[in-house]
């Protein structure tokens, strides 16, 4: 049944002034919709603005040695403003720290004149050092005790060891579980009150003596050391298991 603008007015004023009012708010809300419409971004460019958030990080974050970097774009808002760049997206970031968790990338077409900022997730995982065995302190790693296994080095920030060469002859300080990685304080390359073998070197020379070592030490650690011939107390730095590398 059809009804004419007097018809459905012809209750009251009241309720015309009412009917008009919906109608033109109705109106303007479709007009606003597809326009909003028109300009929102479509996936394949929400699609093409994370894969360059991503691409930007892996271009330059540096991946750990032996391991894998991931990276990993979060969801944008479909209601952004966004075009098929004419001259193709752009992407900058104000942090390249390895370490980070997450990293905002701008991506932006400055010929069309938009930008979107995009938070992406690093996931960064390399080889560490994990128990095969539980050991308990004081005992010796040998190599049936230990595996390499790839963790999660964004979780794992502490310093652990790469190789199986690095632990192996080491004495552990502390009980430790199997399936634990290891840590630099959880063993003693060097240890207290132990025999070492004292490496002084000068001009290309390398003459070898016995000493006592007077503190723990890890690989790259300066500690002191006693000469056991001359008693006489240096500084050196662990190079090895129960070594130490003396420079003059």
């Amino acid at each position: 049944m059809m009804y004419s603008k007097s018809h459905l007015c012809s209750f009251s004023i009241t309720n015309c002034r009412a009917f008009y009012k919906k109608f033109y708010k109705s109106i303007g809300f479709l007009f606003f919709f597809l326009s909003f419409s028109a300009t929102s971004a479509t996936e394949s460019q929400i699609s093409l603005i994370q894969q360059a958030a991503e691409q930007h990080i892996l271009d330059n974050i540096e991946s750990p040695v032996g391991g894998n970097l991931n990276a990993k774009a979060a969801s944008i808002d479909s209601r952004i403003f966004a075009t098929d760049c004419p001259t193709g997206l752009q992407t900058s970031s104000t942090s390249t720290n390895p370490n980070a968790s997450n990293i905002t990338v701008l991506v932006e077409c400055q010929n069309d004149n938009w930008r979107v900022y995009v938070p992406v997730r690093l996931t960064r995982t390399g080889p560490q050092v994990t128990l095969t065995t539980p050991l308990s302190r004081g005992q010796i790693i040998a190599s049936t005790d230990v595996t390499i296994s790839m963790v999660d080095l964004q979780r794992y920030r502490r310093q652990g060891f790469s190789t199986l060469d690095a632990v192996i002859g080491a004495k552990t300080k502390k009980n430790l579980r199997s399936g634990e990685v290891i840590e630099e304080n959880d063993i003693c390359v060097v240890c207290r009150n132990e025999t070492v073998t004292i490496k002084a070197v000068k001009s290309g020379m390398v003459i070898t003596t016995k000493g006592v070592a007077l503190t723990d030490g890890s690989h790259g650690e300066q500690i002191r050391v006693k000469n056991s011939k001359s008693n006489r107390i240096i500084e050196g730095r662990v190079t090895g298991i129960s070594e130490v590398t003396v420079v003059f």
